[in-house]
C-alpha cells in the first residue's frame, strides 16, 4: 500500500484531480438542458471535481504538516488497548533495530562517508511505554580511527501531531548534521529522531500524567538507557542534548530544566513555555495547580533554583511565542545559560524551522561534549 505521507500518492492524487477537472470541462456541454439526466450529470461532475481536488490538497497538506503518519493513524485502527507491563528492579530498557538505509551526500552513500539511518523500536521499563524512532549514525561511527570512541547524542523531537519521518525528509536533520560535522561546527553526533506522542494520538506535552502515560520518564530515563546499551553513546549528561520544534521545543526545554541529569543542552524552535489544555491533551494535571505550575517554564526560571544547563530559544517578531521568549530571557539566572535566535519574519512552519536548524546545530556544537576516548 502506498504511504499516506509519501510523494507517489500525492502525485497520483494530483494527476487524478487534474484529469477529473479536464473531463468535467470536456463533458460539461453534454450536460446542458433541464432534464433530470442533465442535472444529475452536472451535479455529479461538480462533486467529483471538488472531491478529487480536496483529496489531493488534503494529502499534500498532510504530507507537509504530518497530521496523520499512516493509514491506520488516519482511520483510527491503531488504537489497540494498552498492555500491562510488570517491572523488575533494575531492569534495562530494550531496543531492537527494525530497518536501515544509507544516507546520501556529495561523498556518496557508503556509511563510513555519509552515515547510516536505522529504524528502531524502543521499549521502556520504567515508563512501560514503547515507541519507534530513527537513529542517524554519523560516518565517523564506522571509521577505524573512531572504533573505540563514544559519541554525543541529540534527541530530535517533532511537533504535535508531526511524524519522525518529516524530521528526515522535510526538515533534513541528518543532512544538516552531516554538513555541520564536515564543517567542524558540530562534533560527530548520533541523532535520535522521534515524535513526542507515545500514547495513541494523545498530546501529553511530554508529561508524566497522573494515572496516565509516563512520557517524561520514557524520554529522560528509558530512552537514554536503551541507547547507551546499544550504541557507543556517552553516558555523561553533558554528552546529551535535545532539540525540537513547537511541542517538541517545549518538551526539549522542560527535559533540560526538570531533568538536567538527562540532558544538559536544549534547543526550542518556535516552542511555547507552558502546556496547553484542550481536547487533544485531556486533563494533564489531574486538577493539581502545583503540578501545572511545575511545568510552566517561565515560573521555573523565576522560582526554582537555577540548574547548570544551556538553552537556545528560536523565535521571530511574527511568532506567537515572541513575548514568552522575552519573559524567559528576563527570568533566567546563572548557572543556566540562555541564547536566542530571532528572525525578522517567520511563522510557525517548516520553512521557518529549516532556517533555524543550521545555526542551532552550530550552537549545539559549542555545548555538546564529546565523550573522552577510552
Amino acid at each position: 500500500m502506498l504511504s499516506l505521507t509519501g510523494f507517489p500518492l500525492q502525485i497520483i492524487a494530483s494527476v487524478i484531480a487534474v484529469g477529473v477537472f479536464a473531463a468535467t470541462m470536456w463533458l460539461w456541454p453534454r450536460f446542458g438542458g433541464g432534464g433530470w439526466k442533465a442535472w444529475t450529470g452536472r451535479i455529479g461532475a461538480f462533486l467529483a471535481t471538488q472531491i478529487a481536488v480536496l483529496v489531493a490538497m488534503g494529502l499534500i497538506a498532510n504530507g507537509y504538516f504530518g497530521f496523520y503518519s499512516s493509514w491506520s493513524d488516519l482511520l483510527g485502527t491503531n488504537g489497540k488497548p494498552g498492555t500491562v507491563v510488570d517491572h523488575q528492579p533494575n531492569a534495562a530498557a530494550s531496543l531492537a533495530v527494525t530497518g536501515e538505509k544509507n544516507m546520501y551526500s556529495a561523498q556518496g552513500s557508503a556509511r563510513d562517508r555519509s552515515g547510516l539511518i536505522q529504524e528502531v523500536s524502543v521499549r521502556g521499563t520504567a515508563s512501560g511505554l514503547s515507541s519507534d524512532a530513527f537513529v542517524y549514525l554519523p560516518p565517523q561511527y564506522f571509521q577505524p580511527e573512531y572504533e573505540r570512541r563514544s559519541f554525543p547524542m541529540a534527541l530530535v523531537l517533532a511537533g504535535y501531531p508531526g511524524s519522525a519521518e518529516k524530521l528526515i525528509t522535510l526538515m533534513q536533520y541528518p543532512a544538516s548534521a552531516l554538513a555541520a560535522i564536515e564543517q567542524n561546527k558540530l562534533p560527530p553526533t548520533v541523532l535520535v529522531l522521534m515524535r513526542p506522542t507515545l500514547s495513541g494520538n494523545r498530546d501529553t506535552e511530554c508529561m508524566d500524567v497522573p494515572g496516565g502515560p509516563q512520557v517524561e520518564t520514557f524520554f529522560t530515563s528509558d530512552l537514554p538507557t536503551a541507547l547507551a546499551a546499544n550504541y557507543r553513546i556517552g553516558t555523561d549528561p553533558a554528552n546529551r542534548a535535545v532539540i525540537g520544534n513547537s511541542t517538541g521545543g517545549y518538551c526539549a526545554l522542560k527535559f533540560a530544566l526538570r531533568k538536567p541529569d538527562a540532558y544538559r543542552s536544549a534547543v526550542s524552535l518556535s516552542g511555547y513555555y507552558t502546556a496547553p489544555i484542550d481536547e487533544t491533551t485531556g486533563d494533564l494535571f489531574a486538577g493539581d495547580a502545583r503540578l501545572k505550575q511545575e511545568n510552566d517554564l517561565v515560573w521555573r526560571l523565576k522560582n526554582k533554583p537555577a540548574v547548570p544547563v544551556a538553552l537556545l530559544l528560536a523565535t521571530s517578531y511574527d511568532e506567537n511565542n515572541y513575548e514568552g521568549t522575552q519573559a524567559m530571557v528576563n527570568a533566567f539566572k546563572a548557572p543556566t545559560k540562555l541564547s536566542t535566535i530571532t528572525l525578522d519574519t517567520g511563522g510557525h512552519n517548516f520553512h521557518t524551522w529549516t532556517r533555524e536548524i543550521p545555526p542551532a546545530l552550530e550552537w549545539l556544537g559549542k555545548h555538546l561534549t564529546m565523550p573522552q576516548a577510552a
